[in-house]
């Protein structure tokens, strides 16, 4: 439920609009003329996603799943829809993911980045060096934030986890963990049901391995 709307640079904002002034120099040395570019910017840039599985009685591999609420999807205007939302629109299914801190800048720290917020998430603890790349990092959204996604997966040997301790936030508040097989998360993701992007990606990089 949105109670206000407040005004573009106010304090303890989360995201930075940046506006600016370009110019586009072509291969030929010419340039563009100058126009005016938005972007946002953070200062908790980049991401990780991490995919934690592990194989059930029958040999099955399972895959957790945390539930999140992302305002932005519930408050995507009427006129913008060129069809009607579910119900639900804004509470997604998404692998556990979480921004790099400052410390966290380097192949090492991706890792420690990595098993930090699967503890905080998923209740999942694990050593970071078990943590392996899920192919190359990706840029999400390029033509709005320079933000970049490393994506990790680690085989756990089962299920057993404890209740995360989150972060604090409300839109951490009372999520859901579950593991599911990572053949239905797929079809789940095919027919539309898992509409989190970085999360199908990573699947699908699960299921190459």
């Amino acid at each position: 439920m949105v109670l206000e709307e407040l005004p573009t640079g106010a304090p303890d904002g989360f995201l930075r609009l940046r506006r600016q002034r370009v110019v586009v120099r072509f291969p030929d040395g010419t340039t563009s003329e100058p126009f005016i570019y938005d972007s946002i910017d953070r200062p908790k840039l980049d991401a990780v996603v991490i995919a934690a599985h592990f194989r059930d009685v029958s040999g099955e591999c399972q895959v957790f799943l945390r539930s999140s609420l992302r305002p932005p999807l519930v408050t995507r205007p009427l006129d913008a829809r060129p069809f009607p939302e579910k119900d639900t629109l804004g509470g997604l299914w998404e692998l556990p993911a979480g921004l790099v801190e400052e410390d966290e800048r380097s192949p090492e720290g991706l890792r420690r980045c990595a098993a930090r917020e699967l503890f905080e998430e998923c209740g999942i603890e694990v050593d970071p060096r078990v943590m392996r790349p899920l192919g190359p990092s990706s840029f999400p959204a390029p033509g709005i934030i320079g933000e970049r996604h490393f994506f990790f997966h680690v085989e756990l040997a089962g299920p057993q986890r404890i209740t995360p301790p989150e972060d604090g936030s409300a839109l951490e508040r009372h999520a859901l963990v579950v593991p599911i097989a990572l053949r239905e998360a797929i079809a789940l993701a095919r027919s539309g049901e898992i509409e989190d992007e970085k999360t199908e990606l990573a699947l699908r990089r699960l299921v190459e391995i």
